[in-house]
């Protein structure tokens, strides 16, 4: 016999004495052509022969969607209700004279364009220009005639119009926003030497 053959009987012999065990030493299940016993203990429900709600079916088809009608399948979004006709309520105007209006915002004159902190007294001044003027005020001094100076933060003041009473905070102006805020420097007199 040559050797091949003797390989072929061998695991022939192999696979078949593989295919006993499994066979042998496997559990029975309940797939296979077992059959399952009948619960014996079993009752039906006891119901009795329920009748047809026919007003509840008859509800139900005079029931109407009355919300938004929108194709399910388009992107587009449905225009929006209709509004409904609410009634207008008259505004009822007051009797007699108008009060009034509010005064106008307060003014300030003048451009705030800086602080410095004097390191002798450790008190905090103001720089303000007016035209070519410039000014400088620490908190408490009057500006501009009518104006005083209540509070120096770090890039706004906060002054009091001094007629009236009231108060605004003025925002430090930067060289970006209204040119530069400095004197203009004094012209040369030399003559030109062209």
């Amino acid at each position: 016999m040559d050797k091949t053959r003797i390989r072929t009987y061998v695991l022939a012999g192999l696979l078949v004495f593989t295919l006993l065990l499994y066979f042998y030493f496997r559990e029975p299940s309940s797939v296979g052509n077992s059959v399952v016993a009948a619960d014996q203990k079993f009752e039906p429900l006891d119901v009795r022969e329920p009748d047809l709600r026919l007003d509840l079916l008859e509800k139900l088809h005079k029931l109407k969607y009355e919300g938004t009608h929108r194709n399910i399948f388009s992107a587009i979004a449905p225009p929006p209700p209709a509004a409904a006709s609410a009634p207008v309520h008259e505004v009822q105007r007051p009797v007699g004279p108008m009060p009034p209006p509010p005064p106008p915002p307060v003014q300030f004159p003048g451009q705030f364009f800086g602080t410095e902190m004097t390191p002798s007294t450790g008190t905090k001044l103001a720089f303000f220009q007016q035209g070519q003027d410039v000014s400088v005020i620490g908190e408490g001094g009057v500006i501009f005639g009518n104006f005083r100076l209540l509070h120096i933060g770090d890039d706004s003041v906060t002054v009091e119009e001094i007629s009236t009473g009231r108060t605004t905070t003025v925002p430090m102006q930067t060289q970006s926003d209204h040119g530069p805020a400095a004197a203009p420097a004094p012209e040369d007199d030399r003559p030109n030497d062209e």
